[in-house]
């Protein structure tokens, strides 16, 4: 090993700590690139020059992984140090569309960005930038984000990369997208069984690969399928529906006696490393070919966790304030996997070539994906105070752009006949194998139903952040099961390097609809969720408060990109309010006011909801009869009614810098007194309580009960016209 001072080095190693001397074989096996000039991959899987260079490429992955968490004391290098081969391999067979589970893989999958210079897009070109920038605003977050470039989707909480890997394989036949999976991930419910879904409901995509990260620990113990026998783990993947299982289990090659289900295989002999990578890069080399030729397939490497880096087992995991880079047992693991300066040149060069060039310029999430010109929707304006069902009026617009767009997918996992939009069904069918012209189901058709609300909103999110179109409906009382990997999106898409169609999702049956059904299907609490998120800058939720409304809600979020839409409407039948113009202003300025009556004093209802707004059309009728004035505002669009510097609008790299201004709130809101109305959360009402200086109140919902009708649960909650009207005319005594 030499001082990285003394050793001549390519540019981008400026800032390398140690570099060693040159491994045994490289006179013959490191002289001339394995992927050679004009190739996007190596020749062959069974060339000992590849093998011998996906060796060294694995070694700069684990190198670069520990001097960038050590340089910051910080970060997670031990999970991604057990598959680092399997990476490499990857990259030296010209797969770069890679997606991980795990969000602590983060380091390592920057080293892979770092090494086929994708990085440099973010102005990364050397090891001391990339270390510098690790950790930092503006540079290499902690775990995967959406404005990585080269790096395909955001990872953070355990059980969403397949989404993104599955997403990919539906929009893009004939790439292949491997995917990382912890084997303490594993634990998590959604991941196989949102594989399983998919692949019933779509069993010629197989082109996504999962791999499982087998090393026996999780984050601070061992994980829980540590215990599982190498045929029972093939077992367990087939009895899910996997065809082929595919595992490679270093211990088969340890030449050094260790101790333990789980070998490292940094510590064998230089020829049975060669021998343990060889098998590794023919694994994922048939694994590929047989996803790719349309089997169902997973790649399992056994291999210790913490495999070539600072510590092994679960003590590899994270790096703690004293894990510096002077820190004799790190020092010691940078030294023992450093590389010759050649040996580095020869891994770039590799890099740079597999795929035809860095991930950031050739991986499909890169470039905007072509859409389906939809046209003008078929939008009906139903007449002033007709009674329709919102919900079934946008699913006649969302079968229409079904009908247009083939790469669209609708999911919902509770039924979309429960939520007044059976014409959805009839109009594009539910995906499954069973033909069935009663259920309007069929093999191919374009509305997926696992039951599960996390597998719904995963591929729906997923596919927009792809770049496709998708619509995610729920119960409004069950999204909470699916919002994390939603969550996860919308930050990544206010981050993102490109256009993308927002993720849209339809909430139904709310709580003032499931009175029957007790307090199970009475959660209107998720919407303190999307209240909050509101101020991250991108997230929009939307009210309409009828038929005409929802159809012009829907059509403005068709229309917007890198948003996440939350459109919640009754399916009940309801009078109309407003025209296709009213919701429109009432998209651009928050809200829109639907009857004023006049009088000495004026009280001003600034309602969220649709069948709220029938108590507070009665209270302002009482109001009247008293000789008192009222404005009825429905708010539709709330993120529009906040300050721009409630917001964090100027970080979303597709801003959205439309906020109402003082003159129009004045018009809206104005008068002597203030009530917001909502059969939800009050949080969604903060924008004008916010900036409201009337004397001002607030009811809403405060808890769930079984009810015969919605007027008995709101009266529960206090939402009944003689509430307002006593609060209003306090209000105004004061």
């Amino acid at each position: 090993m030499t001082a990285a001072s003394t050793t001549a080095k390519p540019a981008f190693c400026q800032g390398i700590q140690y570099f060693g001397e040159l491994l045994p074989q490289f006179e013959t096996y490191g002289q001339t690139p394995a992927i050679a000039a004009g190739h996007t991959a190596i020749s062959s899987s069974q060339d000992p020059a590849a093998v011998y260079q996906t060796l060294l490429a694995a070694d700069a992955l684990r190198y670069l992984t520990l001097q960038m968490t050590a340089s910051k004391e910080s970060g997670h290098p031990g999970g991604f140090a057990s598959i680092a081969e399997t990476m490499a391999a990857l990259v030296m067979l010209g797969h770069k569309n890679l997606v991980t589970e795990v969000g602590h893989h983060a380091p390592g999958f920057y080293s892979h960005a770092f090494l086929d210079r994708s990085l440099e897009a973010m102005g990364i070109e050397t090891v001391e930038q990339l270390c510098d920038r690790f950790r930092e605003t503006h540079g290499l977050l902690g775990h995967l984000s959406g404005q990585i470039p080269g790096l395909l989707s955001p990872a953070g909480p355990l059980g969403q990369g397949q989404h993104f890997a599955m997403a990919g394989a539906r929009l893009h036949p004939g790439v292949l997208f491997p995917v990382t999976i912890g084997d303490g991930g594993l634990g998590e419910p959604y991941i196989m069984s949102s594989m399983a879904h998919f692949h019933t409901a779509y069993p010629r995509v197989t082109n996504f690969l999962p791999i499982l990260v087998w090393n026996g620990y999780s984050q601070e113990h061992h994980s829980m399928v540590s215990t599982q026998t190498n045929a029972g783990m093939v077992d367990y993947w087939r009895g899910n529906g996997f065809e082929e299982v595919i595992l490679v289990d270093a211990r088969d090659y340890d030449d050094t006696n260790q101790t333990g289900a789980y070998a490292d295989s940094t510590s064998f002999s230089f020829g049975q490393r060669l021998a343990f990578t060889q098998a590794v890069l023919e694994a994922t080399d048939q694994a590929a070919q047989l996803a790719l030729g349309g089997r169902l397939t997973v790649l399992i490497v056994k291999q210790l966790k913490g495999a070539g880096v600072h510590k092994r087992g679960a003590q590899s995991h994270n790096l703690y304030p004293g894990d510096t880079l002077d820190r004799d047992y790190i020092a010691k693991a940078l030294s023992d996997r450093a590389l010759a300066a050649p040996a580095w040149q020869l891994v770039r060069t590799n890099y740079e070539r597999s795929m035809a060039g860095p991930a950031a310029q050739t991986a499909v999430t890169e470039s905007v994906l072509p859409l389906t010109d939809l046209g003008d929707l078929p939008l009906q304006e139903f007449a002033l105070g007709e009674k329709q069902v919102a919900t079934t009026a946008m699913g006649v617009l969302v079968g229409y752009v079904g009908q247009q767009d083939p790469q669209f997918v609708i999911t919902n996992a509770d039924g979309n006949a429960a939520s007044g939009i059976n014409n959805i069904n009839q109009a594009l069918k539910i995906i499954h194998p069973t033909a069935d012209p009663i259920y309007f189901q069929e093999p191919q058709g374009q509305v997926y139903e696992p039951l599960s609300e996390d597998a719904c909103a995963g591929l729906a999110a997923a596919q927009a952040l792809f770049g496709g179109r998708s619509l995610w409906c729920s119960y409004e009382s069950f999204a909470i099961n699916g919002l994390p990997i939603w969550q996860t999106v919308t930050q990544a898409m206010a981050e993102l390097r490109r256009p993308t169609p927002a993720t849209v999702t339809l909430f139904t049956a709310g709580a003032l609809e499931q009175g029957r059904n007790g307090w199970t299907h009475q959660r209107p609490e998720v919407e303190n969720y999307f209240a909050a998120m509101m101020r991250n800058g991108n997230v929009f939720p939307l009210f309409p408060p009828d038929a005409n409304a929802i159809q012009v809600c829907y059509d403005w979020a068709l229309g917007s990109r890198n948003k996440g839409v939350v459109i919640t409407a009754s399916k009940s039948a309801l009078p109309i309010y407003t025209t296709f113009a009213q919701t429109r202003q009432a998209l651009a300025e928050g809200a829109v006011e639907l009857a004023s009556h006049p009088g000495e004093k004026m009280v001003t209802f600034a309602v969220i909801g649709d069948m709220t707004l029938i108590p507070v059309l009665e209270a302002a009728a009482q109001l009247a009869s008293r000789g008192v004035g009222s404005r009825i505002v429905s708010v539709v669009n709330p993120r529009r009614l906040y300050r721009p510097s409630d917001v964090a609008w100027d970080l979303c790299s597709e801003a959205d810098s439309d906020f109402l201004d003082e003159a129009g709130f004045e018009r809206l809101f104005g008068g002597d007194a203030l009530l917001g109305i909502t059969g939800g959360a009050s949080a969604m009402l903060e924008p004008i309580l916010l900036r409201s200086r009337l004397p001002r109140d607030v009811f809403s919902w405060k808890r769930g009960e079984t009810t015969a009708t919605a007027g008995q649960i709101m009266a529960l909650n206090g939402l009944t016209a003689a509430n307002f009207v006593d609060r209003a005319e306090q209000l105004l005594g004061a």
